[in-house]
């Protein structure tokens, strides 16, 4: 049993996994419960999941964290979300769900280029983004555009976290975070806007918009409904929420001008704060999160994707080994790193640079096994994380040091070799759940536990372990980066003709 509160519930709604994270005021976990939803495949390049099967193990989750927790459902403050980003959810108009894309998904590939060759720079001048395939509005457009009766349907865009918050509460609601991340708003203003909605050919779209927050904003409070239904209080209030890799960095420890956060998960995202967006066209995505305050990042689906790929498709196989990532890491860290060790494209689902861009292992020899191949699957995300990282770098935006988080860091390895890599000192939370964490430092704001989000981060958040740089592994990874981007390089054509 648990000790009295305040209490905050962190909801994080993944690409497919939903967890309920209990923490208290100070930020440490009480419980957590979670659960791992389906993803399907309809066609090539489509990654769509049930919008009511994500709701029914929120609920599950939320119901299983209490119990375990031990509380009264009175003592929660607060409820705080936080969810991936982009994708495309689709309510009509009576609150049914029409559609759930996740932003793995590829299909709108052809209709980005084509709106980016058309208005990609009026865009970025209003919302500091180009158009790309998982993009939420350029989704919408390829919907509109290859399924217009089912576009005629829809009713209210939401984001994974949304469609929690609406079961929760009944509100059609979302924020400013998950919002500018999608393109969906103008920045620095953070607000709708009809020019940028004409520029992807959703004029018509305005009314599917929701009511717009700021993340620590009330969007709405628990139904007698819901509440039956999670064993949540009813009338306990919850936030807007956050874009979970803002959240991600937020419960990392990352809040102020110059702090970094690198989140190795489904994406690699790679963010810097500030005090000001910056403009320059060859960073990704702007995301803003408060007043005065916006993430700058360079991200991709090139990050830990690729070991859940690898686990779930070569080492879980027949069903076996128990604990496959312990497995991984354990193979990993038995090899010694050589200069000949083979190299890995991380590009299962695209990357940066197109869709078209295709994984793959190079320069394997038969003295090679498994530790070898997972040893560059490691490296090769690495080093899209710094390719990344040279992107912000270019456009004026730098860092002395990052909070990582996200599944690879809970790797015993993978948080030295971004060390050794980036040349950074690289550190890890406490706390594992750091979405999770970050929505309930937004619920903690948005109730008054804390003052603001700066106050909140440093009461609820905690380093735990610190990767210096090893000297000498620099040269090592300086000359592997230069012949994995030759590679790279080389490789376009034949993915071009692949996709041909």
């Amino acid at each position: 049993m648990a000790e009295n509160g305040p209490y905050l519930l962190g909801l994080d709604a993944g690409n497919t996994v939903i967890k309920a994270v209990l923490f208290d005021a100070d930020g440490r976990q009480v419980a957590m419960h979670g659960l791992d939803g389906h993803s399907r495949t309809p066609q090539p390049g489509c990654v769509e999941r049930d919008v009511d099967e994500l709701w029914a193990n929120a609920r599950e989750a939320i119901r299983a964290c209490i119990a375990k927790a031990g509380i009264e459902p009175a003592q929660i403050a607060a409820v705080g979300t936080a969810g991936h980003g982009n994708g495309l959810y689709l309510l009509d108009r009576d609150g049914e769900a029409l559609v759930g894309i996740q932003s793995l998904d590829t299909r709108a590939a052809a209709l980005a280029s084509e709106l980016d060759a058309a208005s990609g720079a009026a865009m970025h001048a209003i919302n500091l983004q180009r158009p790309w395939p998982s993009q939420t509005p350029v989704l919408l457009a390829w919907l509109k555009r290859h399924e217009p009766e089912f576009y005629a349907k829809a009713g209210t865009l939401l984001f994974a976290k949304d469609v929690v918050t609406f079961h929760l509460t009944g509100e059609r609601a979302s924020e400013i975070s998950d919002m500018s991340g999608a393109g969906l708003l103008r920045l620095p203003e953070a607000t709708y806007d009809s020019e940028l909605l004409a520029l992807y050919g959703l004029e018509d779209a305005r009314a599917m918009l929701p009511s717009l927050h700021q993340p620590t904003g009330i969007a709405g409070r628990v139904t007698a409904t819901a509440a039956e239904t999670t064993g949540l209080r009813e009338g306990t209030p919850v936030v807007g929420g956050l874009f979970d890799v803002v959240a991600s960095a937020l419960g990392s420890g990352a809040v102020g001008p110059g702090d970094a956060s690198i989140v190795a998960g489904s994406w690699s995202i790679n963010q810097v704060f500030s005090d000001a967006p910056v403009r320059d066209d060859r960073v990704f995505m702007i995301s803003a999160y408060g007043d005065r305050r916006f993430a700058n990042m360079e991200n991709s689906a090139t990050s830990a994707a690729n070991l859940e790929w690898y686990v779930r498709t070569l080492i879980e196989r027949g069903g076996h080994h128990d604990d496959p990532f312990a497995m991984v890491n354990e193979l990993v860290e038995a090899v010694r790193p050589a200069p000949d060790d083979p190299l890995f494209h991380p590009f299962l689902y695209g990357g940066r640079m197109g869709a078209h861009q295709r994984g793959g292992f190079y320069g394997l020899g038969g003295w090679h096994g498994e530790g070898h191949l997972l040893r560059a699957l490691f490296e090769g995300v690495m080093f899209e994380h710094r390719r990344h990282v040279e992107v912000l770098a270019k456009a004026g935006v730098r860092f002395d040091k990052a909070a990582l988080s996200g599944g690879g860091s809970r790797s015993r390895c993978w948080p030295q070799m971004f060390a050794d890599g980036l040349g950074v000192p690289v550190t890890v939370a406490e706390a594992r759940e750091t979405g999770a964490l970050g929505a309930a430092i937004a619920a903690a704001v948005g109730v008054g536990i804390h003052a603001d989000d700066v106050a909140a981060v440093r009461a609820m958040t905690r380093p735990e372990r610190t990767y210096a740089p090893e000297v000498g592994m620099a040269a090592h990874y300086d000359r592997r980066y230069g012949i994995w981007t030759r590679l790279t390089a080389a490789m376009e054509p034949i993915w071009k003709d692949l996709e041909a």
